[in-house]
């Protein structure tokens, strides 16, 4: 480095000049250097949280609204498994009775309706008993809400009733819905994991559990995929999801080990069957009903 010796008798005045003159610098450099920072530092894209969509949604049924409008497509079974609630429930609230038979546009509540408490009647002698006019002009009861028959009051659940009930084993017993290995568990509580998924190969066997009958199949549950049903008796229902083809539809009578689907492949692409077993509308674990695995 070399140095520069100032003399004379300015060279003090020269030398505090200089001083200040490095200072300004200094500060301007950092003043640069701070700046260039932030500006790097905002210029930085700021990345969105990862949200993984490989696993298949399944509607979280924790929270339920009070009413439902039925849907082209939907049945009493689909619309109570949706929602986690017994489908006997449902149709006790709704005035429904056997075959279940439900409309597009029809407002179902999906909790106990509360009946308006009567007030005591008044006394029989305060009314006036009308004076009679003839017997022609006697008046015709009104019926209301009366359906009209049409395209419009077709019924989306079932077809005309046969009058042969599900027929209900005494008792049940339970065999394994496909050949493959658990690749997730049962857990109580879990608004998503109310089954388990059975890994395999695309296009294996999808077998009836038990024998029964089928009372949804069809793709309108989010998160099943094609979704088949079955009603084995009034407490237990199963359910055999993420297939690629269905064999049965509503209304079939199947038989245990009988072949209903063809196991398809779920969020992620891998070949997946989802089997629950629900009891009075409760999942419960199918690993405590079905035999070892050979």
């Amino acid at each position: 480095m070399i140095g520069i010796e100032i003399v004379g008798p300015n060279a003090r005045m020269i030398g505090n000049a200089l001083l200040t003159w490095s200072i300004r610098i200094l500060n301007a450099c950092l003043l640069v250097l701070l700046l260039s920072q932030l500006l790097t530092g905002c210029s930085a894209p700021v990345r969105a949280p990862v949200v993984s969509h490989d696993a298949p949604l399944i509607r979280n049924t924790s929270v339920r609204p009070s009413t439902y409008r039925v849907r082209t497509g939907d049945t009493l079974y689909s619309i109570a498994w949706r929602y986690g609630i017994d489908y006997s429930s449902v149709a006790r609230w709704n005035g429904i009775r056997y075959p279940y038979t439900i409309y597009p546009g029809q407002r179902l509540s999906l909790a106990p309706v509360k009946r308006p408490t009567r007030r005591p009647s008044q006394a029989v002698s305060s009314v006036k008993t009308p004076k009679t006019q003839g017997a022609g002009s006697a008046r015709k009861p009104v019926v209301s809400d009366k359906r009209v028959s049409g395209t419009n009051s077709k019924g989306v659940v079932s077809k005309k009733p046969d009058g042969k009930k599900t027929p209900e084993p005494l008792k049940l017993q339970w065999l394994w819905p496909t050949n493959g290995s658990i690749a997730e568990r049962f857990v109580k509580g879990d608004p998503v994991r109310k089954g388990v998924k059975i890994s395999g190969r695309f296009g294996a066997t999808v077998k009836a559990a038990e024998s029964g009958k089928v009372v949804y199949a069809g793709n309108g549950l989010i998160g099943y995929g094609r979704l088949v049903i079955i009603k084995h008796n009034k407490n237990y229902l199963s359910a055999y999801g993420y297939n690629r083809k269905m064999h049965v539809k509503e209304g079939d009578t199947v038989n245990k080990g009988m072949r209903i689907a063809e196991m398809g492949s779920d969020g992620s692409g891998k070949p997946m069957l989802h089997f629950e077993i629900r009891r009075n509308g409760a999942p419960i674990d199918p690993l405590k009903l079905l035999p070892r695995q050979p």
